[in-house]
């Protein structure tokens, strides 16, 4: 509703627990200036870091999703996902893709899940380039037991599987970097279960400890 009742050319999506710079808005819309970019996100920020453990662990995670992962696909035009939190997009753009937008599915049904990650894909099919800007920095709230961090890890999961389907076909024009890319971030994760099933396995039927096993895992976090 609010994105075609807006009359602007740029769009800010900011979500209910974040809080942003006061020159969030000034960075994000410089980048825009450029016609071809569609998409453009800040860096994410941890604002409850200091509640526990986890909320630290988490901030950490984000300044490595955000200053690594987001920041090397920045280098090629193709930010794989600009994160709901602080996101800014070019209306004319987003009107064209508006139905898509709409009408995401999952396994057939309606989705209300990874609309950022979905909405990215689209705008890198219809053309546009997407930015990362480190010094837009937005603070969000996080999740700060493990069963609420576990169902929002779920509900990113299937939303990063689901759209890199969709991101296939994009491959081929982007650059190499970014297949790497995309294969690691999913045929990482599957190798990773199917050593954790194993070692499991070894240990449940030999008794004995799969140090194999457990050095792959290793080894493919050094990796990533």
């Amino acid at each position: 509703a609010a994105i075609t009742q807006s009359s602007g050319d740029l769009i800010l999506n900011v979500d209910s627990d974040t809080t942003i710079a006061p020159d969030v808005v000034s960075k994000l819309a410089h980048k825009m200036r450029d016609p071809a970019v569609g998409a453009a996100m800040g860096q994410m920020k941890a604002s409850n870091r200091g509640d526990t453990w986890l909320t630290r662990l988490i901030d950490m995670e984000y300044w490595l999703a955000c200053n690594e992962e987001r920041a090397a696909q920045a280098r090629f035009g193709a930010v794989m996902c600009c994160c709901g939190p602080c996101a800014m997009y070019r209306r004319s753009a987003m009107l064209s893709l508006l139905d898509q937008y709409e009408t995401q599915l999952y396994r057939g049904k309606p989705s209300d899940f990874g609309e950022d990650r979905h909405l990215t894909i689209l705008m890198l099919s219809a053309g546009f380039r997407t930015e990362y800007v480190p010094s837009a920095i937005a603070a969000t709230v996080v999740p700060d037991t493990m069963g609420v961090y576990l169902r929002q890890q779920l509900r990113w999961a299937r939303s990063t599987f689901r759209d890199t389907l969709l991101a296939l076909p994009l491959l081929p024009g982007l650059d190499r970097y970014l297949t790497l890319d995309v294969i690691g971030q999913n045929g990482g994760l599957l190798l990773l279960a199917l050593s954790v099933l194993t070692g499991i396995g070894q240990f449940a039927l030999t008794a004995t400890v799969p140090w194999w096993t457990i050095l792959v895992i290793g080894s493919m976090t050094l990796v990533r």
